[in-house]
């Protein structure tokens, strides 16, 4: 009896389930659309009114935001002794990451710390001499107000991105840079679209703001930037790929600058003085073409000097790679060699396969 009374137990707590789902499933069928259902909705038109959103929401942020805290912000930024100390939960700690890093490859020490690591151990990395820099669409989210006594007993400044300058962390703050927006770019009003997107921007805005009027130079931002296409554009110097000399006499006979042609295999030769000078570049094309408008019982009275390029554009060993690509291409004729000299004494060739090859 009591085996049937358990079954018939189970039986009822099954049944009653059963139920319930049934129930949850009409309601769900009810209030979403179904599996696979799509809206009807003009995808391009959709796309490019998202984007206009968001583009208002900046230029927005740029009409509406105080200059003074603008330039307080800056001042109190470029005057900080220790690092940015970024922060933010969500959406807007993903944004803070992205403005993190930018200030750090472009002269400004930065950092990212999510609130809640702060307050466990986290704090270990903040000092009196640092900035943080909060972000918070309204400015009452819980993890980010949690920290803000730790953060003041430590006696950093803060400056904070906010939505709603009325906001608990804008009230905290020592400079509020408000980048509220109307609406949201999501179309149920929701999701952090528009204001990630006018957060980031001011962010960037600052971090380049900071490295203009810090002078950072081009061959500063390549310390930061060694790897990839970007590093080696401003990194990998002439020097570095060019190839050895081929040079030959300006009285070498025309077959002598054949033989020097095919011996290096470049695709050209430099002519040289007797010390080393430059004079002009024969290139493979120089000499079919004179060859070709040459009679055949002239060919012995050719010389290395009547079949080059006098005065070729040309290049330094210290002139980035990049530079000397751009030299080779912005011209009206492009030219695939340039003579590389160093002084008054011509030291390398320098060819646009190597350039290529070297991945700029």
């Amino acid at each position: 009896m009591r085996n049937v009374s358990i079954r018939a137990l189970c039986a009822v707590r099954a049944s009653v389930k059963a139920r319930q789902f049934a129930i949850i499933a009409n309601v769900a069928g009810k209030c979403l659309p179904a599996l696979g259902e799509r809206h009807l909705v003009n995808t391009y038109e959709k796309t490019i009114e998202i984007l206009r959103l968001e583009a208002s929401a900046i230029e927005n942020v740029a009409a509406t935001i105080d200059a003074a805290s603008v330039e307080k912000a800056v001042e109190l930024l470029l005057r900080c002794e220790g690092k940015v100390v970024v922060t933010g939960v969500g959406k807007s700690g993903v944004i803070a990451q992205k403005i993190a890093q930018t200030m750090t490859s472009t002269g400004t020490p930065a950092i990212y710390i999510h609130p809640s690591d702060a307050m466990h151990g986290g704090l270990g990395i903040l000092s009196s001499g640092d900035v943080v820099l909060a972000l918070s669409n309204s400015g009452e989210t819980d993890e980010l107000l949690a920290v803000l006594p730790a953060i003041a007993n430590r006696g950093a400044v803060m400056i904070s991105i906010v939505g709603n300058s009325a906001s608990t962390l804008a009230r905290s703050s020592d400079v509020v840079l408000e980048a509220s927006i109307d609406k949201e770019a999501c179309p149920l009003n929701l999701a952090p679209t528009s204001s990630t997107t006018a957060t980031l921007a001011l962010g960037d805005a600052l971090a380049m703001t900071l490295m203009e009027a810090k002078g950072l130079t081009e061959a500063d931002f390549a310390v930061n930037h060694p790897a990839g296409r970007l590093g080696r554009r401003l990194t990998v110097r002439v020097a570095d790929i060019m190839q050895k000399s081929p040079a030959v006499a300006p009285d070498a006979g025309w077959m002598a600058v054949v033989k020097a042609i095919s011996e290096y295999a470049l695709g050209a030769v430099n002519v040289v003085d007797e010390d080393g000078r430059l004079l002009g570049i024969v290139t493979d094309g120089d000499l079919r073409r004179t060859i070709e408008r040459t009679a055949p019982n002239e060919l012995s009275q050719l010389s290395a000097s009547s079949m080059m390029t006098a005065g070729p554009i040309k290049t330094s060993p210290d002139t980035l790679a990049f530079a000397a690509l751009k030299l080779m291409e912005d011209r009206p004729s492009q030219i695939s060699v340039l003579p590389v000299v160093d002084g008054e004494k011509c030291v390398g060739l320098l060819r646009l396969h190597d350039v290529v090859r070297s991945g700029i």
